[in-house]
């Protein structure tokens, strides 16, 4: 009795055990109904989710996310270009973490619908060299831009003042290549703060006035070439109708001719 009694206990030891480590690692891996399979998440206290997808080798935005998440961790992957619409749907998003990829390009409407949400943006430590307000699409978040190798140039210059991200999130953008090259630009120093004694559109005027000046000098040489052509080929016409109207009164002698001839006669 005294065994069977042990055997029993050491069975429903056991059971325990494994019912434990389950929980235990459901709750590790949150296991939520609806969450990523790509990704981890917890119910906040306030509502919504945090879900983590960091170091996951992620080559693209899952697309089995909650639409109730509220932050969203994308850090530590693989991503190379967030296409448009990529976020559509996450009416709750506030924070979102794309830190450390290998980001070259962010396409037009890529942040689509978090313009009313988002609050913090996180795009350090990646490969963009340049920001369209196209592809931020409004958003007024605190962004972290630091660490990107970002080529200053006309392109950039213009597109600044049209960012509506915080100010301070705009101290991120360090030049690392600049156009032109011979401007003066500190690759240490934020480009904001030399931007407004910068004016790295010259060199583009420069290009574009003479391009005009090409383009008008070749249509001045087309319209003279056209007024040599009219005038030479009227000339010619002039010649050989003159020349008609020329051999006309020794047509009209002959008959003049016969009749003092009839009149002799």
């Amino acid at each position: 009795l005294g065994t069977w009694l042990l055997c029993h206990s050491l069975v429903a030891c056991l059971l325990l055990h494994s019912l434990a480590l389950g929980a235990t690692t459901a709750g590790l891996h949150g296991a939520n109904t609806g969450c990523s399979e790509s990704c981890y998440c917890s119910e906040m206290a306030d509502g919504g989710r945090v879900v983590r997808c960091s170091n996951m080798h992620l080559a693209e935005v899952p697309h089995d996310l909650p639409n109730d998440t509220r932050r969203l961790y994308l850090d530590g992957n693989l991503l190379t270009t967030i296409p448009a619409d990529a976020f559509a749907g996450f009416p709750l998003l506030n924070e979102l973490d794309l830190s450390h990829n290998e980001l070259t390009q962010m396409e037009p409407g890529a942040f689509r619908g978090l313009v009313p949400s988002l609050r913090s943006l996180d795009l350090s430590s990646n490969r963009l060299t340049t920001l369209e307000p196209e592809v931020l699409g409004g958003l007024r978040a605190q962004a972290n831009l630091t660490h990107n190798p970002w080529h200053c140039d006309c392109r950039l210059q213009v597109a600044m003042p049209r960012l509506d991200l915080e100010p301070a999130s705009l101290a991120g953008v360090v030049c690392h290549t600049s156009e032109p090259k011979d401007v003066g630009i500190d690759t240490g120093v934020p480009f904001i703060m030399m931007a407004a004694d910068l004016d790295l559109c010259a060199g583009l005027k420069r290009t574009t006035d003479v391009a005009m000046l090409v383009t008008m000098f070749g249509w001045f040489a087309m319209v003279i070439s056209y007024l040599v052509y009219y005038v030479r080929n009227n000339q010619e016409d002039a010649r050989r109708h003159l020349e008609y109207l020329k051999s006309l009164p020794s047509k009209l002698d002959r008959p003049e001719e016969s009749s003092k001839l009839s009149t002799v006669v």
